[in-house]
Order: structure tokens, then sequence, then C-alpha cells
């Protein structure tokens, strides 16, 4: 877990898809648990508990921290803005009215929006292929959520917040990529956790009243987010932005939506339109041309 896996194998070949796979889980064990407490409460609870487990498993295997102030900075930014700011936003624009459709179709123009911030600032080269993936992974995600999009529930409030979210993920994946060097995923989590926790508190704090409900789903909830997303698909993340480019994992997150929808149809008994079927094949489609693109310069 100290350092990235070697080059070339099956594992690495296979870390995109366990990735996505682990991150679509996200959203079931979100919609379980989010009954039993606050959005940002939940939140706060989720961090807290990361840094109970890593902070120990850090001292214990004496992992590496960074060596200057000025990179501990950096890693607490990215932290806030890719856990903080993007699930909090996603969290709080759901809690404030708007459908879960229409929030992951707002969050879906992340991968765009992270090519146009990779030339200029991580000197990436997008292809006419890969912006052709791109959009097509865009068509895509808007098929697949088009049946969950309801517009009632729009407000000021919760459009700032899918934007916050929108942008926290974007300049998140980008700032990682660009100011933090490769740090320990044992370390850097707890740095990262912490920064998150700290950043989210104080909205818990004046929002809302903190109150939970420890019932058992809500404990496998937070368990499984803990153990499966904050720290496994996290740290997926983490090598994979450290590995390639910005624009081909950003575009990974077009795979969610399809990937959810098909979990949501075996557990919670969800349709799958035409639509949506098409809308996975175009997801995937699209995917394909973006990682199979040039590497960048």
């Amino acid at each position: 877990m100290t350092a990235e896996p070697a080059r070339g194998g099956a594992w690495v070949r296979s870390m995109p898809l366990v990735f996505v796979f682990l991150w679509s889980t996200g959203f079931i064990f979100t919609k379980l648990g989010l009954p039993y407490a606050p959005p940002i409460t939940f939140l706060v609870l989720r961090f807290a508990a990361v840094v109970v487990l890593m902070l120990p498993i850090a001292m214990l295997f004496r992992a590496p921290w960074p060596n200057s102030p000025r990179q501990v900075a950096h890693i607490a930014v990215a932290g806030v803005l890719l856990h903080g700011g993007y699930l909090g936003g996603v969290f709080a624009s759901i809690h404030f009215g708007m459908s879960a459709g229409l929030v992951a179709l707002i969050v879906g123009l992340q991968p765009i929006l992270t090519a146009f911030a990779a030339a200029p600032l991580l000197g990436e080269h997008v292809s006419r292929r890969q912006w052709l993936g791109l959009l097509l992974g865009l068509g895509g995600v808007v098929l697949v959520v088009l049946q969950k999009i309801n517009l009632s529930g729009l407000s000021a409030p919760s459009i700032g917040m899918a934007l916050v979210a929108l942008v926290s993920i974007t300049i998140g994946t980008v700032y990682q990529k660009r100011f933090c060097a490769p740090f320990d995923l044992r370390s850097g989590s707890v740095i990262q956790f912490v920064a998150a926790g700290l950043a989210l508190l104080p909205f818990g704090l004046a929002f809302e009243t903190m109150h939970v409900e420890w019932a058992p789903k809500f404990m496998i909830a937070i368990a499984w987010l803990v153990l499966v997303l904050s720290i496994g698909a996290i740290s997926l993340l983490t090598l994979l932005i450290r590995r390639g480019a910005a624009t081909a994992v950003a575009s990974l997150f077009y795979l969610t939506p399809p990937t959810t929808a098909v979990m949501a149809y075996f557990l919670f008994g969800e349709t799958l339109t035409g639509a949506a079927l098409v809308g996975m094949l175009l997801a995937i489609a699209g995917v394909a041309l973006v990682v199979t693109g040039p590497r960048p310069r």
C-alpha cells in the first residue's frame, strides 16, 4: 500500500475496473445509510472513522510522512476538494431537493471540464478521438439517468451545491496530479480525511442537528463506505491519478451511473429502460476512446 504497483501485470490493468465497481457501490450504501443521519454529519463520521483506522496503521508500520509543510498543505487541499467539496456538495444538493439523477448529470460534466483544465495546467494533449469519447460518455450518462431526472426540487441552494461538487472534483483531480508528489497512502489518507472532516464540521454544527440513529443498516452502510470507499476506492483513485493522465482517469466516472443502475436493478428492483441500456453502451464506448488515446506529452 506504500508504493505504486509494479508496471504491467493483471492487477494494474484491472485497477480502473475495480475502482469503478467500488466507487459505484458508494451510491447504494449512501442510500442505505442516509435515512439515519443528516448528510454532513454522515460524512464527518465517515471521515473520522477513516482517521481512527488509518492513523494507528500508519504509526504501527512507520509509514513515511510528507517531509515539508508545503507538501502536507497540498495533500490537505486535495483532500478537502476531492472528499469534502465533492461529497459534501452531492449530499447537500440532494438534501436541498435536487433529484439524484440531475445531480449525477451535473457532476457528469467533470471529465470534460478536467480535459479543458488538463491541457494548460498539466500539459496533457487531448486528441479529437478523446474529445469524441468524452462527448459520447456524457451522452451515455444522460440516457442512463434520464428517467431519474426530476426538476421539481430545483432551488438556488441545490443548484449551487451541485456546482460546488462539480468544481471540487474537477479542481481536486487536477490539483492532486499537479501539486502532490507521490505520497504514502496511509499517512496521506490521514492528512486528507482530517482536512476534509475539519472543513465540513462547521457546516454540520451550523445547519444540522448532528443526531444519528445507530440502526444496523446505518452501521453496515458506514462500515462499507469507510473500508471499501474511503480506504479502498480512494486509494485506487490516488494511484490512478498518480499513474495516468487526468483526463483518462476522469473519464472513468462516466461508468459510475451505468454500474450503479445495474446494481440498483438487482438490489432494489429499479427498472432499466431501453434508453438506459443504450446509454450504458455509449458510456463504455466513450471511455474506451478516451483511455486508448495518446499518452500525455
